[in-house]
């Protein structure tokens, strides 16, 4: 056997080792993941719920997370873009991106703004906001650009001036 194949079957023997496990970060434990996606399927369902987990199940008193206000950075920049059109969510991966958006008075020149979450903390670096331009001269003629860093970081600190009020209100709540 040649050096390449040694290594070549080194590196798949690991690969599907650790493919087959995870560990879990806080408890250290080894958490085997079962590789029939058919057996995964029935697992899932044998445990309740589907895709929007098990609706119809009440809270217990240790799930105490709202999804509206898990998160202050993802309620304030639904609160602060409120009137931009909502393409897509996806909470889980921290990403919402809105629609094109075009005001009455210039229905020729429209923005798209999309968010990414990089973390809960509530601070300027936790967001990411990319803001593109889009011109039509006509339905068929028209010209994409992205919008400079001052556009993104004025919606960028309308959302974290947002966040830090309703963290406020929230600590508020919390005194009483």
């Amino acid at each position: 056997m040649s050096k390449i194949s040694i290594y070549i079957t080194i590196f798949f023997s690991l690969l599907f080792s650790i493919g087959c496990s995870k560990i879990d970060p806080i408890t250290n434990e080894n958490i085997n993941i079962e590789p029939d996606p058919v057996k995964k399927a029935r697992d899932a369902a044998a445990q309740g719920g589907g895709i929007f987990g098990d609706i119809n199940k009440q809270k217990s008193s240790n799930q105490t997370v709202n999804f509206a206000t898990s998160n202050v950075l993802w309620q304030a920049t639904i609160k602060s873009l409120d009137f931009l059109p909502l393409m897509s969510s996806d909470y889980s991966g921290g990403v919402l991106i809105y629609d094109w958006y075009s005001e009455a008075n210039n229905p020729r020149e429209q923005i798209k703004v999309s968010v990414r979450f990089l973390s809960n903390e509530l601070r300027s670096e936790s967001i990411k906001i990319t803001a593109h331009k889009k011109i039509c001269d006509s339905a068929d003629k028209c010209s994409n650009s992205t919008l400079d860093e001052k556009f993104s970081n004025t919606i960028k600190e309308n959302i974290i001036a947002s966040a830090r009020s309703l963290k406020i209100q929230e600590a508020k709540k919390e005194k009483k």
